[in-house]
């Protein structure tokens, strides 16, 4: 039986340029086919390394994003702690005539206080707290545990407790000096 290309030249369909044409495309296939298994094997193997990098670069990537979302939780978590400290243990209904000057952020603020608990925040036995541009008025021990978790929040802690008891032999007890002069 005759080929194809014996068939199509008989028939008048085809000339033998273009069969002549035809197997010298026919020969370059087969030959890049052979010649190129070997440069296929280096590509397949360039490609199997970039696909191993950029793997690599992902994980990499979503490790670090991992992190940072784990990292903001945490600090999500921590802020709410704190706000929840403050608002449990905040001191109430202290308004009275003596004032407390502060300072919150770049602004100097009043806070009116009564006098016995105006005397407690100058010794130290009481601490001003401040977030989210609200001021909470706390005892000592639990401005420590806020200091812990984030000193930023502590406005005022006065080191200084003074004993409230007066010496007999104090000349000057008739004379007492305000820790915290108010104009």
């Amino acid at each position: 039986m005759a080929s194809l290309q014996e068939q199509l030249l008989k028939a008048g369909l085809t000339t033998k340029q273009k069969t002549r044409q035809a197997n010298a495309d026919k020969r370059k296939k087969n030959k890049q086919k052979r010649s190129g298994v070997q440069h296929d094997a280096t590509l397949q193997e360039q490609v199997k390394q970039e696909l191993a990098k950029t793997k690599a670069e992902k994980q990499a990537k979503d490790h670090a994003l991992n992190e940072q979302k784990k990292q903001q939780l945490a600090d999500k978590e921590q802020a709410l702690r704190i706000k929840q400290i403050l608002t449990h243990h905040q001191i109430k209904n202290v308004a009275g005539d003596n004032e407390y000057n502060y300072t919150f952020g770049n602004k100097i603020k009043k806070l009116p206080l009564n006098s016995s608990t105006h005397r407690a925040l100058v010794n130290g036995r009481l601490s001003l707290c401040g977030l989210d541009e609200t001021t909470y008025l706390v005892t000592r021990e639990t401005a420590d545990k806020l200091a812990e978790l984030d000193a930023k929040v502590v406005l005022v802690q006065n080191d200084k407790v003074v004993d409230e008891q007066v010496d007999e032999n104090d000349p000057y007890a008739d004379y007492q000096i305000p820790d915290d002069l108010m104009w």
